[in-house]
């Protein structure tokens, strides 16, 4: 009897493999689940945050799915604490460690040496302290607003999806600062790049958010990121991977309080 030989698997269509490649560099970049290690050359992350909003709203729905479950169990304001941490221990504090180190650059004394020097120190100052406990109080403090545990939800993922998409568009209008470190070594996207993260970014926002939630959101992330940029700009000559994870914190609390007001 002869038995017919198993045929190869077909090819993936090259836009889908190239779209599957960068979700998982973004994934593996921006979270800490254990996937294989990607092939990452020098500069190569950079066409992958294209991705970045699509990871980031997977974040927030992780964090909103806690939320959910809390609203049964707790009162909102500890249910809101547990739904901020589940997205703190999803992405490994990376950019709360991020915004810790530049307030700390902030406050520091000196020119741009020496306050790139004391964001590259490991230990947390006040300034960093202080901005990390706003950070947290504040998002939460938003979250606890929702008017229902839905609402909530879409705001993380809203919130999420806005805030990662908000960092190919920063790094399109700042130059490093410096010529090594992550900053630099990621790679600078291109403008099809952030283009692409805003119009994901955006449709996240109107699918947790609605239409009219979403252009408030939208707005209050763009004044998150220029205030971001602009201070980065004066004081450090560019971003850093600490400028960058300020943009994030920084635009993930705009976009809560801007749907803590939408819902008042």
């Amino acid at each position: 009897m002869n038995e017919s030989m198993p045929s190869a698997p077909l090819p993936l269509p090259s836009p889908l493999r190239s779209g599957l490649h960068s979700l998982h560099l973004a994934a593996g970049f921006l979270t800490r689940v254990p996937l294989p290690p990607p092939a990452l050359s020098e500069g190569g992350l950079a066409p992958a945050m294209a991705a970045f909003p699509v990871v980031g709203a997977a974040i927030g729905g992780v964090a909103g799915l806690v939320w959910l479950a809390g609203c049964r169990l707790l009162p909102v304001l500890p249910a809101a604490l547990l739904a901020v941490l589940a997205g703190v221990a999803l992405t490994g504090a990376l950019h709360e460690d991020g915004l810790a180190d530049f307030a700390d650059g902030l406050g520091a004394r000196g020119d741009r040496a020496a306050r790139l020097a004391v964001m590259r120190d490991s230990r947390t100052g006040a300034f960093g302290a202080l901005a990390l406990g706003f950070s947290v109080l504040l998002r939460a403090a938003a979250l606890a607003a929702a008017p229902g545990g839905l609402a909530g939800l879409g705001a993380l993922v809203a919130a999420g999806a806005l805030s990662r998409a908000a960092l190919p568009a920063a790094m399109q209008v700042m130059g490093p600062a410096r010529t090594d470190g992550l900053g630099a070594s990621a790679g600078l996207p291109d403008a099809s790049v952030a283009a692409a993260a805003a119009v994901l970014g955006l449709l996240a926002a109107i699918a947790g958010l609605g239409f009219g939630g979403a252009l408030a959101a939208a707005l209050a992330a763009l004044a998150a990121t220029a205030v971001i940029v602009a201070l980065a700009r004066r004081t450090l000559g560019g971003f850093t991977g600490d400028v960058l994870g300020a943009v994030a914190q920084l635009v993930e609390i705009a976009v809560l309080l801007a749907a803590a007001g939408a819902w008042r």
